[in-house]
């Protein structure tokens, strides 16, 4: 079950420097929040085989400062529960503009537990992250660096919903950073167009299908790429996100009311 690597296809999620044109894709007006919960079922999926292995619930509210906190919590199903156990989280602070101020990540999967933070400081055009991992024999100390904004992989998730795609070009590539734990990442983007695709209830829905790359130094690939999409209503709600695993694939599903 660990070989899913499932959080990171949670969430995009469903998705730093968002560099050069893609800064200049922001809509007049960005998407706001008071609340908002998002379901999602994750299955894994070989040939004929169609299996239900684990949830996940990605909520955002808004802070008395004025900024966001965001949460994604997952956790496998009692059957995969009995093979491989996990239940992690990924939590987030945000400024007004969806700029992150910290990233937390909590994994416990089977007998592993671990904790990543990273503060985010910005001066001068330049984000900075103050990453510490804290595991059960050792804590570790990071200090990142990016020019423009950097995110984490909550934080850029938001960012994403709030693109403007009608000034996106197709099959052009995007490039934005992470801090993830105590390295940067390198996440590329390509819008690919918009489409209908079908859910695992049936429905039908028009989507924006975008596709994501992490690399990291070197231009090395930290994942297989991912495939995201994004309903085409107000909400920009992520319907699906599709990711190749060795054997088979694994997809994960939204499960609740979308806006037309």
């Amino acid at each position: 079950m660990k070989t899913l690597n499932w959080m990171k296809y949670a969430m995009l999620s469903m998705v730093g420097t968002v560099m050069l044109s893609i800064s200049v894709a922001q809509p007049a007006a960005a998407r706001t929040y008071t609340t908002e919960t998002l379901n999602y079922e994750i299955v894994y999926h070989w040939g004929l085989i169609w299996k239900h292995a684990a949830n996940a619930k990605l909520t955002i509210k808004r802070t008395s400062n004025g900024g966001y906190y965001s949460e994604l919590v997952g956790k496998t199903r009692s059957w995969a529960d009995k093979i491989y156990p996990v239940r992690d989280t990924l939590k987030c602070w945000m400024n007004s503009n969806f700029t992150p101020t910290k990233y937390m990540k909590l994994t416990h999967e089977k007998s592993y537990y671990a904790k990543d933070v990273v503060n985010f400081s910005y001066a001068n055009g330049t984000t900075y992250g103050n990453c510490i991992r804290y595991r059960t024999d050792r804590t570790e100390k990071a200090s990142l660096a990016s020019r423009g904004t950097a995110y984490d992989m909550v934080s850029v998730f938001y960012m994403l919903r709030n693109l403007d795609f009608a000034s996106l070009q197709k099959n052009k590539s995007y490039s934005t950073v992470v801090f993830s734990g105590k390295r940067k990442e390198t996440l590329t983007i390509k819008y690919k167009g918009s489409e209908t695709i079908e859910l695992r209830n049936g429905s039908k829905h028009s989507a924006y299908h975008i596709t994501f790359t992490f690399t990291q130094e070197g231009n090395k690939k930290s994942s297989d790429d991912i495939d995201a999409y994004l309903s085409t209503g107000p909400s920009r709600i992520p319907l699906m996100l599709v990711g190749q695993l060795p054997v088979g694939e694994v997809k994960c599903y939204y499960g609740g009311a979308i806006d037309k």
